[in-house]
C-alpha cells in the first residue's frame, strides 16, 4: 500500500465569505484572525503553497483600537524615491485620512512576501462603516 501526504490545490477549496466586525477590537488581534482566515490556516485542507483560504470582509475599520500610546508613536514609513525623501504618517493620522489602510497594512504584513501573498491580499475587503456591498455572496458572521 502506497502512503502519501495529501497536497491540496486551489480547486479543492470551497471558498466562503465571512464578515469580521472590528468595532472596539485591538488592531493586531483582528489582523491576525483575518490573516489566518485569508491564508486558510483554519481549514483542514491547509497547504502552504496553495490558496486554500476564505474571502474576508472587515466592517467598522474606523472604530478599531490601539493600546498604549500607539496612536501617536506608531509610524508608517514610505519613500518618495528621491534622496532624503523618507516620509511617515502616524497611526492616528492614517486613521483620520484612510481608516481602511490601517487594517490593510497590518494584514499585509502578516501574509507571505511572495506572489502567493500578493494574490491572497486581494481576498480582503475592508470598509470604514458597517455597510458593505457583498450581500450576494452570503457571508457568514465570525466572532472574535
Amino acid at each position: 500500500m502506497k502512503k502519501y501526504t495529501y497536497s491540496a490545490n486551489r480547486s479543492d477549496n470551497k471558498e466562503k465569505w465571512c464578515i469580521i466586525d472590528a468595532k472596539d477590537k485591538v488592531l493586531g488581534r483582528v489582523a491576525t484572525e483575518v490573516a489566518m482566515r485569508i491564508r486558510g490556516k483554519n481549514n483542514p485542507l491547509f497547504t502552504p503553497h496553495a490558496d486554500t483560504g476564505d474571502w474576508v470582509i472587515v466592517v467598522n475599520a474606523d472604530k478599531v483600537r490601539l493600546t498604549g500610546n500607539k496612536w501617536e508613536q506608531k509610524k508608517y514609513y514610505r519613500h518618495t524615491g528621491y534622496m532624503g525623501g523618507i516620509k511617515f504618517v502616524t497611526a492616528g493620522e492614517l486613521l483620520a485620512k484612510k481608516p481602511e489602510e490601517l487594517l490593510k497594512k497590518a494584514v499585509r504584513g502578516m501574509l507571505p512576501k511572495n506572489p502567493l501573498g500578493r494574490k491572497l491580499n486581494t481576498k480582503l475587503r475592508v470598509y470604514a462603516g458597517s455597510e458593505h456591498p457583498h450581500a450576494a455572496q452570503q457571508p457568514e458572521i465570525v466572532e472574535i
